[in-house]
């Protein structure tokens, strides 16, 4: 099976439904499906071996994600941020390719290569004209997918996702035609992320209409919302903060239609989504986790879990708002410790998963085990009750003494108090330690900047005295990427220069 079957089965139910809209434009099931069968066509007239995306989101998107997988090439989307330097090393690793976007950049970046280059309105024009191709490749374990790690503590690497992933996670999860005419998904996510590509989709297997932002911003985004009536959206952490900057700074948009709010992406603290849950309390709050490497989504806190948490004045339930929530029905999940063994509920070690969406793959090699569980190389634990919490990375474990510390818990204890906005723990060099914890904060407007002593006090009273931290630093911004990961890297960084 082909991801473009979803495309296929939805321009068959209704063709003329409306399908996406961007910067105006709507297209309907039928003519999204007959562009991309187009574009098919051009790529395999090309010769490429892939096909990339260099650009924000628009409709090009959707129609070079299912025109690839008919014509039976991985597509790539690539992040249009990147430094010259390192987006010139990715277009040396996917050559041939058949690019799409900023075709300026790539000429300059890569003259030698030989790539097919397009902008988007030339590919998204002679997709609609051409013959279309509309016998689509039949091989499930082909490359659908080739994603660039976001590298947020190495380089990054060529994450694979064959059809079989993607499939298996759509059709185990969302019901064919199960959305309404009136419902409508916003999308603002970068197209080189996992959650834009399942979120397209997953939005078009289920025939919700598809709001593309090309670029976040919140006003922007809450116009869209309001003039489209969306009843769905994606957001990362970062951008739900400053959407309710906005809101609370005296932007009232018309957002009655809104139902459902999904997040992911990155660490999203606490009293944020408390205020969020006030700030839209007709809304259900979705907390999804999920990594590249699994097709997206492996886990959920569902709405009734977000609100019942947020009510409750019982500790257990209370934190379950810091959680990532259950697995899906159709993974399995294990925490295991250094040596691969299954730990007990409360017990803090590296997640691991299993299921037909996990691919587990890299271009450079697999990872996933025989057995078919994949080490995600995230850190966490599950409670008693089968809520998964995550505890950052397996790498950025701060290791003093022998002791291994995790940065997220003593960020959370910075996070109680009322005059820092943001905080980062990291290990960074000790003679003595081999590492010790290094710490860098963000002072909230208006608020006087904590002391040291002061700060170390309020470490030491709610966690061991070993978390103390033996350098601080006071910063404008923590460095975040696009989709609201922290960049430790960066962090450590200042403290060794």
């Amino acid at each position: 099976m082909n991801i473009s079957l979803l495309l296929q089965m939805a321009s068959d139910a209704e063709p003329d439904r409306v399908a996406l809209v961007c910067d105006g434009r709507r297209w309907s099931y039928g003519s999204l499906l007959r562009a991309a069968q187009g574009a098919a066509t051009l790529i395999a007239q090309s010769g490429a071996t892939h096909v990339a995306l260099l650009d924000e989101n628009s409709e090009a998107a959707a129609i070079a994600l299912f025109g690839a997988a008919i014509a039976g090439v991985p597509y790539v989307p690539l992040n249009y941020r990147l430094a010259d330097a390192d987006l010139a090393g990715l277009l040396q690793r996917i050559a041939p390719a058949f690019i799409i976007g900023d075709i300026e950049r790539v000429n300059r970046l890569n003259p030698a290569q030989k790539h097919v280059t397009k902008s988007r309105a030339v590919f998204v024009s002679e997709a609609e004209r051409v013959e279309p191709n509309t016998n689509p490749a039949e091989d499930g374990e082909a490359i659908a997918v080739q994603l660039f790690t976001s590298g947020t503590t190495a380089a990054p690497k060529a994450a694979i996702l064959r059809h079989a992933n993607l499939l298996g996670y759509i059709l185990g999860t969302i019901e064919f035609g199960s959305a309404s005419p009136d419902e409508a998904s916003l999308f603002c996510v970068p197209p080189y992320h996992i959650a834009g590509i399942a979120g397209l989709m997953s939005s078009i297997y289920s025939m919700r209409r598809i709001l593309l932002l090309p670029a976040f911003d919140p006003d922007a985004w809450l116009a869209l919302t309001s003039s489209e009536k969306a009843t769905n959206a994606f957001v990362v952490p970062t951008m739900l903060a400053r959407i309710i900057a906005r809101m609370d700074a005296g932007v009232k948009p018309d957002l009655a239609a809104l139902q459902a709010i999904a997040y992911g992406g990155g660490r999203m603290p606490t009293e944020l989504i408390d205020r969020a849950l006030e700030l839209f309390p007709n809304v259900g709050f979705t907390n999804a986790y999920g990594l590249t490497e699994t097709s997206s989504t492996i886990a959920l806190l569902g709405p009734d879990e977000h609100r019942a948490a947020h009510r409750s004045t019982d500790p257990k339930v209370r934190a379950r708002l810091g959680s990532v929530g259950k697995p899906l029905p159709t993974v399995e999940i294990e925490i295991r410790d250094e040596d691969g063994r299954a730990l007990p509920a409360g017990e803090r070690g590296e997640i691991y998963v299993r299921g037909d969406q996990v691919s587990g793959e890299y271009k450079e090699r697999k990872a996933i085990g025989a057995d078919g569980w994949f080490p995600t190389r995230d850190a966490g634990y599950m409670d008693d009750d089968g809520y998964l919490f995550l505890a950052g990375r397996t790498d950025d474990v701060i290791v003093r003494g022998g002791e291994n510390m995790s940065p997220g818990e003593i960020e959370d204890v910075l996070a109680t108090h009322p005059a820092i906005a943001d905080a980062a723990a990291v290990g960074i060099p000790s003679v003595e330690w081999g590492e010790a914890v290094g710490i860098a904060i963000v002072v909230r407007p208006g608020h006087a900047r904590p002391s040291d002593d002061e700060l170390r006090t309020l470490i030491k009273g709610r966690l061991r005295s070993s978390r103390v931290p033996e350098k601080i630093a006071v910063l404008d911004t923590l460095p975040y990427n696009e989709m609201g990961k922290l960049l430790r890297r960066e962090v450590r960084a200042l403290f060794r220069s």
